[in-house]
C-alpha cells in the first residue's frame, strides 16, 4: 500500500512539473523525506501531510480519515455481562503418596 501511495505521489509531483528538491523546498521537508515517501518507505505523518498539501492532494487524506466518524466504530463487539473470563493456568494435581 505504501508503495502505491509513493508511486501516486511521484506521479502527482511530475504532473506539477516539480523536481524532488523544489517539492521539498515548497513542502518544508527534507529531500530525503520526499525520496522516502515516493519510495513507499518510512516517513513521518507530518511529512506526508505537508507533501500532500504541496501537491494539492489533501482530498486523499480525507479518504484515510473521513471526518464523519461513527460512534459504533469504537464500541467493543464482544462485551459480556458479568465477570471477565480468562484462560486459567493448568493446575497440578496433588497426590499423597
Amino acid at each position: 500500500m505504501l508503495k502505491v501511495l509513493g508511486e501516486n505521489l511521484k506521479a502527482s509531483r511530475l504532473a506539477e512539473n516539480l523536481s524532488q528538491q523544489v517539492a521539498a523546498d515548497r513542502s518544508g521537508i527534507s529531500l530525503k523525506a520526499i525520496r522516502n515517501l515516493e519510495a513507499g518507505e518510512n516517513a513521518s505523518t507530518l511529512s506526508l501531510l505537508s507533501y500532500c498539501r504541496t501537491l494539492r492532494k489533501t482530498d486523499w487524506l480525507m479518504t484515510l480519515a473521513p471526518p464523519e466518524i461513527n460512534d459504533a466504530m469504537f464500541e467493543r463487539h464482544f462485551v459480556r455481562e458479568g465477570r471477565r473470563q480468562r484462560a486459567g493456568r493448568a493446575r497440578k494435581e496433588v497426590t499423597n503418596g
